[in-house]
């Protein structure tokens, strides 16, 4: 027996040869030729390829990148349309402000005209009064047969450039009562005169605001006047007569206007 039977029985008397195995079915079958060297195991249908951890990052990397560019456009044109919608805010404040200006321009034109007219109706009715009314003094006065309430016969007397009229003395009154009568001549018809209580029950005022001194009451034992109380508060003239009537103020009657005149007689 050779050196290496002996160092291999040496080795083994000393523990370090393993226990003789049993061999397994499959070696037994192999060694009795049953069984071939390999089995073939049947290849799967479709074997997925494989991935690699770069490739998956590399993609999203990608696809970020393309959803960025595609949100960098979308800002881009909304930037564009902000600006064109900024200039087209902007020429149309531009052409509001012209438009404004023209307005403006327009109102002052429309006031200026409306003051004109007034002027001049104002003038022509103070013209009228003087040409066809009664002048005495400084002033003129007008009868209109046109009925109003008070409140109505003022303004009309006032858009004609007078007031309703207001004897303020016994002269002004018998002019004023002198031509009345001749102008309703033989009727008898009340006119509104410039004259209330309105203020304060039995404080006569003028039109203007004026405190009344000198009054042409009708006194009659049947009827003196005035006798209406809270109820009437504004003054009428008689035609016949040139008394003084207190009347309610709502009802409607002619009314004398009187006018300044420029040019003393």
């Amino acid at each position: 027996m050779g050196p290496q039977f002996s160092i291999v029985v040496m080795l083994c008397s000393l523990g370090f040869c393993a226990p003789p195995t049993q061999p397994s079915g499959l070696e037994m079958k192999k060694a009795r030729g049953d069984v071939p060297d390999q089995l073939l195991e049947p290849a799967p249908e479709h074997e997925p390829e494989p991935t690699s951890q770069l490739s998956d990052f590399e993609n999203t990397y990608n696809y970020i990148l393309s959803r960025l560019a595609d949100m960098d456009q979308a800002i881009h044109k909304l930037n564009v349309g902000h600006y064109t919608l900024d200039v087209k805010v902007s020429q149309m404040g531009d052409r509001l402000s012209r438009i404004d200006g023209k307005v403006v321009e327009l109102e002052d034109i429309i006031q200026d005209v409306d003051r004109y007219s007034k002027d001049n109706r104002k003038e022509m009715g103070r013209l009228e009064g003087c040409q066809k009314g009664r002048r005495v003094g400084y002033k003129c006065y007008l009868v209109y047969r046109n009925f109003e309430d008070y409140a109505g016969a003022s303004r009309k007397c006032m858009e004609r450039g007078g007031r309703l009229a207001m004897p303020r003395d016994r002269r002004e009154q018998e002019a004023v009562a002198d031509y009345v009568k001749a102008f309703y001549q033989p009727g008898n018809w009340p006119v509104w005169l410039g004259i209330n209580d309105l203020l304060s029950e039995g404080m006569y005022l003028f039109d203007d605001g004026t405190r009344v001194s000198y009054f042409q009451w009708r006194k009659h034992f049947l009827s003196s006047q005035p006798d209406g109380g809270r109820r009437e508060n504004c003054v009428a003239m008689s035609s016949d007569d040139g008394d003084w009537w207190d009347h309610y103020c709502d009802r409607t009657m002619s009314y004398l206007c009187e006018f300044d005149d420029r040019v003393a007689l």
